[in-house]
């Protein structure tokens, strides 16, 4: 069974660079990705929120966040 991993990100030029290099080194044999863009989809800011997530680009991976430089501050996204 693949692990589940989510990459939040707010679309500013850390997240994108880090979802090209971080998010899309993930083995797709072991992990099912899905990329969620906050600044987009704004109704799942409080899902982040509960998973951990503290800032953005952040990746959760089996209800682990690990926070991946600093882009954005999760409440500004709000």
């Amino acid at each position: 069974m693949k692990a589940k991993a989510t990459f939040y990100h707010a679309g500013c030029p850390v997240c994108v660079e880090a979802e090209q290099n971080v998010a899309a080194a993930l083995d797709p044999q072991r992990f099912e990705v899905e990329i969620v863009h906050l600044g987009n989809d704004k109704a799942r800011v409080a899902e982040a929120e509960s998973a951990g997530v503290k800032s953005v680009p952040a990746l959760v991976i089996d209800g682990l966040p690990f926070h991946i430089n600093f882009g954005a501050d999760l409440s500004a996204l709000k």
